[in-house]
């Protein structure tokens, strides 16, 4: 027999190196040649992992075991998704996110360790300290400190409240029981003699301190309970008045008012007048006593005196109303600073001692007769700006005594009312137009008379 074309002789052919090797799974004993030169040959067979078969073979044929499909995908571990990070835990009461709050109208002008004490009790002044040290805490995006003061609309950036250890329930805070009797609510309201959202005014007798001290059990601040009305929050002092001194006082009714009172003090902004009978009358009717006041060593600061090397500056105006004759003088005082007994000091040391105040004019500060001798000393108008816009101003009557005073030395209360230099009209009047037109003629007519002068001697 010849040989065909394939080169193959009688018997049973042999596979040529080059010829692809046969389907795998069909004789399941049987060696191949490795599919590639070089290498050495491999058994394939069911219980040997084989390579991945191309993506150009063709589907496996009927009867080949499912296994036979893809030995190497049956035998590799399903690949896993890795496990997603876990979150972090909520401790009960602290949030995770920065937080942003806005500055109400009741927080204007307070500072911003005091905000965290009203709004977020929880957060101590260390951590808020911590916060601003580290730029952490900021307002308006700007970095902040404990010590700033807030406006209202501003915005507090405020970082995530931190863990703290449990504390022991508190009971709940019980609500603030008035112990004042019938009496003295009837007292302290009888006294009122402005009041709106924001402030009030009282008319304080004399004999009545303004806060407590030694030896001292009533006192204005003690009866502040009866002034809350339909308002949650206690009336809060924002100055005082001396306890033999009567008139005006302005008392707070919010936090948010107290801060804007006690500014506009500090600031000077705020106008108190005060009545006063002295003794004599002051040789100029309307002077400023500008008089450095300080403690008087040994009377355990009960008493001030006039210091020019190490006092504070303080300065009084005084305007005299009406005289009676040179007995006594009806006076007008404001105070441009707020020195302890600044008034007082400083009409005795010009030599006219408030009448009834022994403290500082001694012996000589009383005048015979009928007039009595408690003190003569009341503050009649107070004028500060409203939280809310507009004015408080507020006039209060005199106290019995001071009255009686008055009349008995025949002067004339009308008097009593002089306009502030803000209140006084500057606006020229007719009269005054004429009178300025009069002297501006008269003026030109004289340098005409001058130059007609001068040509005659030419």
């Amino acid at each position: 027999m010849k040989s065909g074309p394939t080169g193959r002789g009688p018997g049973k052919p042999s596979a040529p190196k080059s010829a692809k090797p046969a389907s795998r799974g069909r004789s399941a004993g049987k060696s191949f040649p490795a599919a590639k030169e070089g290498k050495p040959g491999k058994s394939f067979g069911p219980k040997f992992g084989a390579k991945k078969p191309s993506a150009k073979a063709g589907p496996p044929r009927a009867g080949q075991d499912a296994r036979a499909k893809s030995p190497a995908r049956a035998a590799a571990p399903k690949a896993e998704k890795p496990a997603a990070a876990p979150k972090p835990a909520k401790v009960a009461g602290v949030t995770l996110d920065v937080r942003q709050f806005r500055v109400a109208a009741d927080d204007d002008g307070i500072r911003l360790d005091r905000w965290f004490q009203r709004h977020l009790p929880d957060v101590g002044f260390n951590i808020v300290s911590r916060w601003a040290r580290t730029g952490q805490l900021r307002v308006d995006g700007a970095r902040a400190a404990p010590g700033d003061r807030l406006a209202e609309g501003q915005a507090i950036r405020v970082p995530p409240a931190e863990a703290k250890a449990p504390r022991p329930d508190k009971p709940a805070r019980a609500k603030r029981e008035i112990t004042l009797s019938e009496d003295e609510i009837a007292f302290a309201q009888e006294m009122v003699i402005h009041r709106d959202e924001q402030a009030i005014v009282l008319n304080k007798p004399p004999g009545l301190a303004t806060q407590g001290g030694t030896k001292t059990d009533a006192h204005v601040d003690g009866l502040l309970d009866a002034l809350m009305y339909d308002s949650d929050q206690r009336p809060k002092l924002v100055h005082r008045l001396d306890k033999d001194t009567s008139g005006a006082l302005l008392i707070a009714r919010s936090a948010r008012s107290a801060g804007y009172f006690a500014k506009a003090f500090s600031s000077r902004t705020a106008r108190k007048v005060y009545w006063a009978l002295v003794i004599g009358v002051p040789d100029v009717r309307d002077g400023m006593i500008d008089l450095p006041l300080a403690k008087q060593p040994g009377t355990g600061g009960e008493k001030m005196h006039v210091d020019e090397k190490e006092g504070l500056p303080a300065r009084t105006r005084y305007r005299i109303i009406e005289r009676a004759g040179n007995r006594a003088a009806w006076v007008e005082l404001q105070p441009f600073s707020g020195r302890t007994h600044q008034l007082r000091v400083h009409m005795a040391a010009i030599g006219h001692p408030i009448v009834g105040d022994g403290k500082y004019g001694g012996k000589d500060a009383f005048l015979s007769g009928t007039i009595s001798r408690k003190m003569h000393l009341h503050a009649r108008r107070i004028r500060i700006d409203h939280p809310d816009g507009g004015k408080v101003d507020v006039k209060a009557d005199l106290p019995p005594h001071f009255l009686e005073s008055l009349n008995d030395m025949a002067f004339d209360l009308t008097l009593g009312d002089m306009p502030l230099e803000e209140e006084i009209d500057t606006t020229p009047t007719r009269e005054d137009e004429k009178k300025f037109a009069r002297q501006h003629a008269k003026a030109v007519r004289k340098e005409r008379r001058g130059e007609r002068r001068g040509r005659g001697t030419r």
